[in-house]
């Protein structure tokens, strides 16, 4: 199968290339292009370019990765966030008629009632998560043979992504820096290696509609920070457990969030991993 992904080089679309690179064939695309990477630069705004990649591709299945994820720069550019993560979906949809797999997010939900199944109704409390839930309604109203997989904190080996809050906790500690992490916001990290194999198989099976896919573990950010120091054998007196009001961030954080993954463990025959084990294995390559 001929895969193009959109946002390829983040820290999930690294992880994705190279399970999808063992079964198919991989086109990968970015708006950056890595120093030493293969790819191709797309931008998903540019309805033109698009197109002609496509059309020169000509791709059996579109996964896209491109997003606007940073929650608090998206509260506070509501219309470049509406345009990355809405338009941009309606551009990759006006330029392909194949199969496209769209990346979204526990933020969808109010984060009163979680872990929620795919049927629980929705409701953003935040700019980003109003644009992601907007992104599903477009994409399966366009065709409800495409794929939303709602995924939530995810994590990888490469420390240095941004986005990437185990990176941000070993990196802290290891240089020594006190940090605050809230005790009050409930999730299932999330290896960007499991989340990957999920893909490959969403896309191998032709699954449709909304699937969720979490690790097993359902716990708060301060119990993840203590378990990746334990298992990294770093220094936990550097953080202190806060509540998220403490941090008086720009944008609402659901707080009760995270997904159930029944659905995909029964259509896919799939066992979500254990935190510690997704550590291990991660301490173990570094």
């Amino acid at each position: 199968m001929k895969i193009l992904v959109t946002g390829a080089f983040g820290q999930l679309g690294t992880a994705l290339n190279k399970v999808l690179c063992k079964k198919h064939n991989v086109i990968s695309t970015g708006i950056h292009i890595p120093n030493g990477a293969n790819g191709l630069r797309l931008d998903i705004l540019n309805k033109l370019q698009l197109k002609e990649i496509v059309s020169a591709i000509q791709p059996d299945v579109i996964i896209n990765l491109a997003s606007l994820t940073n929650v608090d720069y998206c509260e506070q550019k509501p219309l470049l966030a509406r345009e990355i993560n809405i338009a941009g979906v309606q551009n990759i949809c006006d330029a392909f008629t194949g199969k496209i797999i769209q990346l979204s997010t526990d933020f969808v939900f109010d984060g009163k009632n979680g872990p929620y199944h795919e049927d629980d109704p929705i409701s953003p409390i935040s700019v980003y998560g109003k644009t992601k839930s907007d992104a599903e309604k477009l994409l399966l109203d366009e065709n409800p043979n495409h794929l939303v997989i709602r995924g939530n904190v995810l994590y990888s080996e490469n420390y240095n992504y941004k986005s990437n809050f185990l990176g941000w906790i070993v990196n802290s500690l290891n240089n020594g820096i006190k940090i605050k992490v809230v005790n009050d916001q409930f999730n299932n990290p999330t290896w960007t290696n499991s989340m990957a194999d999920i893909i490959e198989l969403c896309a191998s099976n032709d699954i449709a509609g909304i699937l969720h896919w979490a690790d097993a573990d359902y716990l708060s950010r301060y119990e993840f920070s203590k378990k990746i120091a334990n298992r990294l054998g770093l220094e936990i007196s550097l953080i202190k457990e806060v509540k998220t009001e403490d941090l008086k961030q720009i944008a609402r954080r659901p707080l009760k969030c995270g997904l159930v993954a029944d659905k995909a463990m029964k259509s896919l025959n799939v066992i979500p991993p254990a935190l510690e084990e997704c550590l291990e294995k991660i301490n173990m390559n570094q």
